[in-house]
């Protein structure tokens, strides 16, 4: 572990100092318009607006990197974010506000790209798992100390802006500074979209659902932290203790995902977070003591349902098309984490803020409806299934070149799908893989004239 470290600290520390600044920019403009009595539509929309630039950045950074090389891509993406962030302390119109959230998300993401291709040619195929932990863990702990950053530093003014202006800046300083040779060339990855669809769609539906609940939490948690009362740092501190759980249940939710069924699990977590959300959703005012305990244990579950079904579904799909795959779950995580925000920022606008506890227990019992353990086949399940559980890092710190890193993935495939990006799905599809029989089936029913050619029914359950 001790050699991991220092052959990747440089990265370590590049993604700890982007994810400070990240965490830090979203909580402080949460809070600060709170503080000006602006409509949580308007903060749900600033959260809507990062994911939607994450999930362009893929594309774009693609390109950028393609053309310029690694190093240069990330240079030109940091200053660019920096100047992003520091153009939020010398603007107050909210629209401006939104398209500079764009550019950050955007920017993050071409950054992400150049670190996950780093880590992923460095890293020995032995090693894989271990330097995929290191990255969660620096991932996860920069998000925890951007929180914290409020407890030291209370007041809501510019200098918190100046602050991870200034965290973009010394991520740049190690990627700069390094002597390694940089990573191949990019090369694209289709994302097969109809292909994924039919072969694991509940597992796209449990992304789509955690990218609701967790892009709604990440921009309006603090807003409704706030509205209960909470001081700027007790609002730090909350948010922290509420992302170290994501941290923490990452470790025993592996244990459980290698030993019990994985669709039954993220129905369990779902209705777990159901209940869990229900005193925060009921109550308008909830005791100092019992918010800090219920959205703890609500962040250890909500915290559970991408993991598991990231792991569910590349049981499921063949190894040389996880990189496709991890594209599909990421495109798929953004577009439900840009309108999560949104939907929750309107309920809590006209029925006050417990309303975002209340939006997660519906989300919650929906996907409790939706994953139906007993519909998997198994038709498709690749060799030697279930696959061992990997701990994944927040989506907002991830991009698809991040299942390069995953040791499930063999080292032959990782040879031949290294430095692989989001780009535009293909037109054209293998039209036999798109028809063959989806992984959760139904009874059989007579074929209709609405039916696929090879008996599958066009409609999904």
């Amino acid at each position: 572990m001790r050699q991991i470290w220092k052959s990747f600290r440089a990265l370590y520390f590049a993604s700890l100092m982007m994810l400070i600044g990240s965490g830090l920019l979203s909580t402080y403009l949460a809070l600060r318009l709170a503080a000006d009595n602006v409509d949580s539509l308007w903060v749900g929309a600033l959260m809507a607006a990062n994911y939607s630039g994450l999930v362009l950045g893929g594309k774009i950074g693609h390109r950028l990197i393609a053309r310029v090389g690694h190093i240069r891509a990330y240079a030109t993406c940091a200053g660019i974010v920096g100047a992003a962030v520091l153009g939020h302390g010398l603007i107050d119109w909210l629209p401006a506000w939104i398209v500079l959230r764009v550019i950050v998300g955007l920017g993050m993401m071409c950054q992400y790209m150049v670190i996950e291709s780093w880590l992923n040619e460095q890293a020995d195929a032995k090693q894989r798992g271990v330097v995929f932990s290191g990255y969660m863990i620096a991932s996860y702990l920069g998000l925890v100390l951007g929180q914290l950053i409020l407890v030291m530093h209370p007041q809501l003014g510019p200098e918190l802006l100046m602050l991870v202006a200034l965290c973009f800046a010394l991520c740049l300083v190690p990627v700069a500074m390094t002597r390694r040779i940089h990573p191949a060339p990019l090369r694209p990855a289709p994302m097969e979209p109809r292909f994924f669809i039919q072969r694991v769609p509940q597992s796209l539906s449990t992304v789509l659902g955690a990218g609701l609940i967790v892009g709604s939490f990440y921009g309006l948690a603090p807003l409704y932290a706030s509205q209960q009362g909470l001081s700027t740092e007790q609002v730090g501190l909350f948010m922290g203790s509420c992302i170290f759980a994501g941290l923490v249940v990452q470790w025993p939710l592996g244990w459980l995902s290698d030993r019990y069924d994985r669709a039954l699990l993220i129905r369990c977590f779902a209705l777990c977070l159901a209940v869990a959300a229900l005193p925060l959703a009921i109550l308008s005012k909830v005791p100092l003591e019992v918010l800090f305990v219920a959205g703890f244990l609500c962040s250890l579950v909500q915290f559970c349902l991408y993991p598991l079904a990231v792991a569910f579904s590349n049981d499921h799909v063949e190894g040389d098309r996880r990189v496709s795959l991890t594209a599909m779950l990421l495109v798929t995580y953004g577009v439900g984490a840009s309108i999560g925000p949104l939907l929750a920022g309107v309920v809590m606008k006209l029925f006050g803020s417990q309303m975002l506890y209340a939006f997660f227990s519906l989300c919650a019992l929906i996907l409790v409806w939706r994953i139906r353990p007993k519909a998997v086949t198994n038709l498709h399940q690749v060799d030697d299934a279930p696959l061992q559980h990997v701990a994944m890092p927040d989506s907002m710190s991830s991009s698809p070149l991040v299942a390069a890193l995953d040791p499930r993935v063999d080292e032959q495939m990782v040879q031949e799908q290294m430095q692989t990006a989001v780009v535009e799905p293909e037109p054209e599809t293998d039209a036999e893989s798109s028809a063959d029989e989806p992984l959760f089936e139904g009874p059989p029913e007579p074929p209709g004239p609405d039916e696929h050619p090879h008996g599958l029914s066009r409609a999904r359950p």
